[in-house]
């Protein structure tokens, strides 16, 4: 017999079940607007008057359909918008790495399955609610707690009596769940494996239209004085990707990727494309967890000892600064370095957990010494940096592919409790030739060797309304590093969480990525204060602090320096469709001075700062808009202050009873220099990223399609240009210059599912 809940806990204080209002629905009269885009070739002269509507279409047009607006009181899923929870921190993070196309299939891949498998909250485990990157640790302890207390959910309208779960969350998290009055696991058949598997093909060809310089025609002399000055292969981009599922048991897959300029089933590349991963993976059958063979990503503790691939870091999601690691996971992305190959298995017993993994590939490296033994063996005796690019497109870059042998090999154990969670991570790596840095007065306290031990100890501990958690690790050298953090709700309207983070000089870790300002897990001492609160039902406040502090110098900071890192953001939700933001986001570093009347280089102070207003709202059953300003502000001491903005509007169509979709963007921009460059995620293809740089003077446009050819064929296709005002050639001086002043980017994709 179930357990009852409170009546206070399902209704309101006029006495209506408080799911009512999630899926009442009201009517009201259809208006009709009409939506003049602007020409992306416009002249100088109209860009003003452009600019003009745009704006009036981002401030005054959600005003002037808001009867419209309230006709949307259902719960429903768009398969167009599954990356939405994620887009803000995707922005984020691209701009924290001045990465504009990054690959981070891995970050969002169990969305993309959740939305096809969704997942069982009755029966849902702590690591698959954390698998859709949405819930925070105090959500998803509440979340299991409730299970505890009060048994199986009836509904997903029950969630809204769960503590720290509002409607802002509860909808974003609705694509991937479902709730069932059953809470069994399933269990591995191979025979009905074979028969209800799932099979997935992506094929997918981009290109840049415009001619690039490194494509352009010469003669064989000035090629031969000169080799590395075009491009060996074509401009095309081709992506396939083979992948089969049956449940949550069994995943494998193969995917292949030619970069623009590499040369395919020719010269260096007779085999075809110039990547190729696969893996075989299994999980939950027997004490088995997960065993993975081909390539994979491991993720344990805060990331200090081992912890491949991206991660999202510090963002409008002020309390997600807790890593979760995930084990061992099928590779499923195309960068050539943020992974391990070879073998791996996690073995569960009880609430212990162990897990082994050794890995065996060739990686790209810089080499600074070789010597040739006899024929055409080439011993790599030194290198100076490993080369994380992944491009083979030029026979400088041929020199370097896979240039040396990396090996690493593994293990965790952890205990996992309901409330109390610790492991001990162990990692080694060795290199067939000696790592030896082109040496400098900041790098001098890198890793220099040709192996490396990394051993750590992490925690996690739910008390009452409090989490902790934290990780200690040390290097062969040892360097020392740990973070340490918290996670407190005080109220279901307040919550925040403080992290701390001290990175020794001489820390050496190549694979792993914590919560933190810097790119290296070394040279580093910060603590970030982030709160998120309600004060009232429709109105959501988050902010963040982060100071840090770098003892030793830094790539073009020749001092001791440190930074701040603040923003604050204001969501409000007016009903479940429509959501708006303000964001200001203040931030102060140090950079060498660039003058050359003195000797010695100095440091000086630079800010920056971003306000963003953003809000997307339906219009219709089928079609939702999305409007953006955005102004940024870059100075540099002694210096004229650099200005920037954008503004767009972006439209999408997707019908449940039409096989086509679509969604398409028009944007002004204009910045003074590259510095005050701003960025925007753009929705694209599936497994395909795209995340421009807004710089210089000018507009663009993208238009991405989807249509259902058959019930198991879709095809795609998305073309994007920049146009610039004040610029007549693009990246000049490089193989990618364009002698124009637009940047156009067609792909194509066929997707098939059986």
């Amino acid at each position: 017999m179930r357990n009852k809940l409170p009546i206070n806990n399902y209704f309101n204080y006029s006495g209506v079940p408080r799911w009512v209002g999630l899926c009442a629905s009201s009517s009201s009269r259809q208006s009709s607007c009409t939506l003049y885009a602007a020409i992306p070739h416009a002249k100088k002269s109209t860009i003003t008057k452009q600019l003009v509507i745009l704006i009036c279409l981002a401030l005054f047009l959600p005003l002037t359909i808001s009867a419209q607006i309230k006709i949307f009181h259902k719960f429903k899923t768009d398969s167009s918008q599954i990356e939405d929870p994620l887009q803000q921190q995707i922005e984020d993070l691209s701009e924290n790495t001045q990465t504009e196309n990054a690959d981070l299939t891995t970050l969002v891949e169990n969305l993309k399955y959740y939305q096809d498998h969704p997942l069982n909250l009755n029966n849902a485990t702590r690591e698959e609610l954390y698998d859709l990157l949405i819930l925070s640790e105090i959500q998803i302890d509440n979340l299991l707690a409730h299970r505890i207390h009060f048994g199986t959910l009836i509904s997903i309208y029950e969630l809204q009596a769960i503590e720290g779960l509002d409607l802002a969350t509860i909808h974003k998290i609705l694509p991937f769940i479902k709730v069932l009055d059953f809470s069994s696991t399933g269990h591995f058949n191979l025979k009905e494996m074979l028969k209800y598997g799932k099979n997935e093909i992506l094929i997918r060809d981009q290109r840049i239209l415009e001619k690039q310089s490194g494509y352009s025609p010469i003669d064989s002399a000035a090629l031969a004085q000169s080799p590395n000055s075009r491009y060996l292969g074509s401009p095309d981009h081709i992506y396939a990707r083979y992948r089969f599922t049956y449940g949550n048991f069994v995943s494998a897959g193969l995917t292949a990727d030619k970069d623009a300029g590499e040369e395919f089933f020719k010269g260096s590349q007779k085999n075809g494309f110039d990547f190729y991963s696969a893996h075989l993976s299994v999980r939950n059958i027997g004490v088995v967890k997960t065993a993975v063979l081909g390539d994979y990503q491991i993720s344990f503790g805060q990331g200090l000892v081992g912890w491949t691939g991206y991660s999202f870091g510090m963002s409008g999601a002020t309390l997600n600064t807790k890593r979760n690691g995930m084990g061992i996971r099928p590779y499923t992305s195309v960068d050539e370095n943020k992974f391990l190959r070879g073998a791996a298995t996690t073995l569960q017993f009880g609430k212990i957990e162990a897990t082994a993994f050794v890995s065996d590939k060739k990686r790209d490296a810089n080499i600074s010494v070789s010597d040739t033994t006899g024929g055409n063996n080439i011993e790599i005796i030194e290198f100076s940096s490993l080369d994380a690019g992944g491009l083979h497109s030029t026979p400088s870059e041929l020199e370097n592919r896979k240039s040396i042998t990396e090996i690493i090999y593994g293990g965790n154990v952890s205990y996992k409790g309901k409330k109390l969670q610790v492991g001990i991570t162990g990692m080694h790596s060795a290199y067939d030739a000696l790592l030896k840095r082109n040496l400098s007065l900041y790098n001098q306290f890198e890793f220099s060797a040709k192996q490396n031990s990394v051993f750590g100890a992490d925690y996690d501990w739910s008390f009452h309304n409090f989490h902790f958690f934290g990780e200690i690790a040390r290097s062969a050298n040892g360097g020392i590093a740990m973070v340490h953090g918290a996670l407190i709700s005080l109220d279901p309207r307040l919550a925040f969480t403080v992290h701390t983070r001290m990175l020794g000089l001489d820390f050496h870790n190549l694979y792993g990525t914590i919560f933190s300002q810097g790119t290296t897990i070394a040279n580093e001492r910060g603590v970030y204060f982030g709160v998120l609160t309600k004060p009232m039902k429709k109105i959501t406040l988050s902010s963040y602090l982060d100071h840090s502090f770098y003892p030793w110098l830094k790539y073009q900071i020749n001092a001791p320096t440190y930074g701040t890192d603040f923003l604050v953001q204001l969501n409000y939700t007016p009903d479940k469709k429509t959501d708006m933001y303000f964001r200001y986001r203040h931030r102060e570093r140090f950079t060498n001075a660039s003058d050359d009347d003195v000797a010695i280089d100095y440091i000086i102070p630079t800010t920056q700062d971003n306000y963003r207003f953003n809000i997307q709202y339906p219009v219709g059953p089928s079609i939702r808009l999305r409007n953006r300003i955005e102004y940024s502000q870059y100075q540099r001491t002694n210096s004229k202050q650099e200005n920037g903005f954008v503004i767009w509007q972006e439209i999408t169509f997707k019908k449940l009873s039409s096989p086509f979709s679509f969604s398409g963007r028009y944007a002004l921009f204009q910045t003074d220099t590259y510095n005050s460059a701003i960025y925007a995620f753009e929705n694209d293809m599936p497994n395909s990223f795209s995340v421009p740089a807004y710089y210089y003077k000018g507009s663009r446009v993208y238009f991405l399609m989807n249509y259902d050819l058959t019930r198991t064929m879709e095809i795609y296709f998305r073309i994007s240009q920049t146009f610039y005002y004040n610029q007549s050639v693009i990246s000049e001086g490089g193989l990618t210059e364009i002698n124009k002043n637009t940047k156009t980017e067609a792909k194509v994709m066929l997707k098939i599912k059986f």
